[in-house]
């Protein structure tokens, strides 16, 4: 975590300064939000560090935070951090929004996201399981004002398997999100800018229930022998000491063994000559606990120094900890350095043999975080023991190799208030068997000889040190951590891309930040040429004369498909030198050519581009070529997705009608939108039906299920809708004729369907219904009904199904509104809720187009990133005549 520079941790604050201005001095910043483009707003963080930090100890939590939206559209940012420290969590510093994880699922949906267990998580959550492998519960919960939405608190606890999240916890959770939102909506009506794009904040929980610490003091007259005590002193010793008293009052409080140390102290320290003398020594107070207790002398005003050695003043300090012993004394006497660390990584405290096994004094090391007084502690899988213990309850054993030749036995002991590190020098564990076992018999659990278990762990340390010295600067510590996750992520990620453009937006999010880099070129093979698919971070249009190229051409990024070889130039000087005449769009920087082949099928190349020259070392190497055929299978994949989906949309646009009739005094609008679940195509319709005598059917349905069977199946209703309409039956014998045909076609489905049969001269209509929503009217004064229609059951089940007609009347001016249920149905929601925030909706389109109206009443389902069913509208208004 070498990308911290000057202080340890910008943005930090402690619990005590999260409700008012931090305290100066410290490591406090509650103005900013450590970012480079400008601090937050001073009362954003302190509104935001606070409910953090209330949230998380209201659940009994050790850690947790709040994610607050940014300027960037579709991306969280972690704001505050409470428990943890934020530069050994940067990975977790963006979300975006269409990642499945519970962060982004909480501000998506609105709703509250509670993981009890690791089996719940990894149903429901994979990629956070897989990117975080540690036993804890965790905690989501939207932060919203009316409408809108700011971002979302996360509360950690541990982990408890025959516990679920209790109503009264997520009560809690929900009460402090709602003070949340209330109070940044005030922020933001106040003028205030409610988002974040900077580094978070890191925010330290307060400690537990330890005793309050207690100081009292006292000026002893050694002339006269009076005592004179403070309140603090008076409040220690108990009731019945009053002040000024006499030695022996004082000295009568403590042990006999006590009352003569302090009578030597006295002495000692008054026959000190030509300087200040302190002694401390320990005291066993009236309540039974030891004290610690530090004396001076001072001479009387006006008097030589030497007057101490007949008279004078002694000064002393009293500090009773409530814990018994001092820890630096007990800890000082065990055979093992201990290091405390707090849960911001910063080292609280280490005892003397610490000092020496580090060579280090305390000086140098207290309140520093541990990856910089502890540089080996940057390694990645050090910091992965330092993520597993802060998030976990027990203790983490593990071998470290600080140096060549020396290695340390770590062991790692978690708590509410920090972590506490016992270090033991060990022999080279490649040759040292256990105590009193033979060294060539001795084997592990699973048979394997222990020897060459220790070889290869040795082995697979010295490649990491090794892969630390080899990294370059510009790959960040951070960036160092994310490595280890996001190719995990991503390839989690891609089994769910499901277009190209999907598969390279996931390459973006994952592949870019996870090893430091800048810019990102995919290109797909298409009759023998190379055509640009996605590009990031270049210079506009510097990549143009690339696209389109043939095979043939001496390219990086043709060599790397043709080959089958990766291609990987440290610097751009190499680049030029491997390439000449090759364009570049700068003279610094590195670049990595990977070749796209999915199951021996080339299909086409990715470009990655850094902004300074680093090394690759050969895991990354690895790994970025192992990466590269997992990206060309998914978008293989998503190439025959894409044909098919074509193909698809092409029969769905083939069965929805091109255009409606067009009659005087009515006007009809129709808006299809497919579910995002698989194929853009379903089976929602919508059409207008001329049939004889002059009038207008108006037919929406909804068959069941998404897809192609369901389009297929929406197509033969669809026909024999308009067949039975053009045919002149009644409203009640359509419905009867097609759900009898649905019947016949027997194609496991069923389907819903609301017919209108309008004469547009009179207004009149008559209306029938199978298991369809009722539809929406919208008078000419504005408001608005919901139809109260009878209907039958859905078409395709029972075969002698009846359906009322009911008569309407479309007045001049009013606008008749048929949907399906994909319109009007939320996950979790009743559908009453999605009615009525229709029917509002709805009533407020009075006076606009038609066109636009209908516009209005999708956009939101337009925005969706979730779309789990299709939409149909249609909308039929009738306007007076203009005489």
């Amino acid at each position: 975590m070498r990308c911290l520079s000057g202080q340890a941790h910008p943005g930090c604050v402690t619990s005590h300064g999260t409700s008012r201005p931090g305290p100066a001095g410290g490591t406090g910043h509650p103005s900013g939000n450590g970012s480079a483009d400008g601090p937050a707003s001073g009362a954003l963080t302190r509104v935001v560090a606070e409910a953090a930090l209330r949230t998380v100890e209201a659940v009994g939590g050790y850690a947790g935070g709040m994610y607050l939206r940014s300027e960037t559209p579709g991306l969280l940012r972690l704001a505050v951090l409470v428990g943890l420290p934020g530069p050994l969590f940067r990975p977790w510093w963006r979300m975006h929004l269409n990642r499945p994880f519970p962060v982004a699922e909480a501000y998506r949906s609105g709703q509250a996201v509670h993981l009890s267990d690791v089996e719940d998580a990894m149903r429901r959550f994979p990629q956070l399981v897989a990117s975080l492998p540690f036993p804890f519960s965790s905690l989501y919960e939207p932060v919203v004002a009316g409408r809108e939405r700011f971002g979302v608190l996360v509360a950690l606890r541990t982990l408890d398997p025959d516990e679920a999240v209790s109503a009264r916890d997520a009560g809690r959770m929900t009460s402090e999100a709602r003070r949340l939102g209330e109070a940044l909506a005030g922020l933001a009506r106040g003028g205030t800018s409610v988002g974040w794009d900077g580094d978070p904040v890191s925010v330290q929980l307060s400690s537990g229930s330890a005793p309050p610490v207690r100081f009292g003091s006292f000026d002893w007259d050694l002339e006269s022998g009076t005592v004179t005590m403070d309140a603090g002193l008076r409040e220690i010793l108990g009731a019945g000491v009053s002040s000024p008293c006499s030695i022996e009052v004082l000295t009568s409080r403590l042990d006999p063994e006590d009352a003569y140390a302090l009578w030597a102290a006295a002495l000692q320290t008054t026959e000190v000559q030509g300087r200040p003398a302190v002694r401390r020594i320990r005291l066993k107070g009236p309540d039974g606990g030891l004290h610690l207790l530090e004396v001076s002398a001072r001479a009387r005003e006006g008097t030589a120094p030497d007057a101490r050695r007949t008279g004078g003043r002694l000064a002393g300090t009293l500090v009773d900890l409530g814990t018994g012993l001092v820890g630096s004394d007990a800890t000082d006497r065990l055979p093992r350095a201990i290091l405390a660390i707090d849960r911001l990584g910063r080292i609280t405290y280490l005892n003397e043999r610490t000092e020496r096994l580090l060579g280090r004094p305390r000086g140098a090391l207290a309140g520093r975080p541990l990856w910089e007084a502890l540089p080996w502690f940057d390694l990645p899988f050090h910091e992965e023991q330092l993520r597993a213990a802060l998030l976990s309850e027990g203790p983490i054993r593990f071998l470290a190799r600080p140096e060549q030749g020396r290695w340390l036995s770590v062991a790692l002991h978690p708590g509410r208030d920090g972590l506490t590190m016992v270090l033991v020098p060990e022999e080279d564990p490649a040759r040292l068997p256990p105590e009193g076992t033979d060294a060539e018999a001795a084997r592990d659990p699973g048979g394997r000889p222990l020897a060459a278990v220790r070889e290869a762990a040795v082995d697979r340390q010295d490649r990491t040190v090794d892969l630390r010295h080899r990294v370059s600067d510009d790959l960040g510590a951070g960036d160092r951590a994310a490595a280890l996750y996001r190719p995990v992520a991503l390839a989690i990620a891609l089994t769910e891309a499901v277009t190209a453009r999907q598969v390279s937006a996931v390459v973006t999010e994952e592949l870019l930040p996870a090893f430091g880099g800048r810019q990102l070129a995919i290109y797909l093979l298409s009759e023998r040429r190379l055509y640009l698919a996605w590009e990031r971070g270049f210079p506009p249009g510097f990549l143009e004369p690339f696209d389109g190229v043939a095979l043939d051409a001496r390219l990086p990024g043709v060599d790397t498909l043709t080959s089958g070889r990766p291609l990987f130039f440290e610097s751009m000087e190499q680049l030029r030198k491997a390439y000449p005449g090759l364009p570049v769009d700068s003279t610094a920087g590195a670049r990595a050519f990977l070749p796209l082949i999915a199951s021996g099928r080339p299909v086409g190349s990715c470009i990655l581009g850094f902004d300074r020259s680093r090394p690759f070392s050969p895991e990354e190497r690895t790994v970025l070529t192992a990466l590269a055929g997992l990206i060309a299978q998914a978008l293989s994949r998503a190439q025959r997705y894409d044909t098919e989906s074509a193909v698809a949309r092409g029969l769905q646009d083939a069965l929805l009608p091109h255009r409606l009739p067009v009659r005087a005094g009515v006007e009809t609008v129709g808006r299809y939108l497919p579910g995002t679940d698989g194929m853009d195509v379903g089976g929602d319709w919508y059409d207008v039906i001329e049939t004889e005598h002059g009038r207008l059917a108006l037919v929406i349905g909804d068959v069941q299920g998404h897809g192609v069977a369901a389009a297929a199946t929406m197509g033969q209703l669809r026909s024999a809708v308009r067949a039975f309409a053009l045919g002149g039956h009644r409203p009640q014998d359509v419905m009867r004729g097609t759900n009898r045909l649905l019947i016949d076609l027997d194609p496991g489905q069923f389907a819903s369907c609301c017919y209108v049969l309008l004469d547009p001269d009179t207004g009149e209509a008559r209306a029938v219904r199978a298991g369809h929503p009722q539809p929406l009217m919208l008078r000419p004064d504005g408001t608005t009904r919901l139809l109260d229609l009878p209907g039958g059951v859905v078409l395709g089940v029972d075969d002698r199904a009846s359906y009322p007609v009911t008569p309407l009347r479309l007045p001049p001016g009013s606008v008749l509104a048929l949907f399906t249920d994909g319109l009007v149905e939320r996950p979790g929601r009743d559908i009453d809720e999605g009615i009525e925030r229709l029917r509002r909706a709805f009533a407020a389109t009075g006076g606009l187009p038609l066109t636009e109206a209908a516009d209005r009443l999708i956009r939101e389902a337009r925005q969706a990133t979730a779309r789990p069913d299709d939409i149909a509208l249609l909308l039929a208004a009738r306007w007076p005549e203009v005489p």
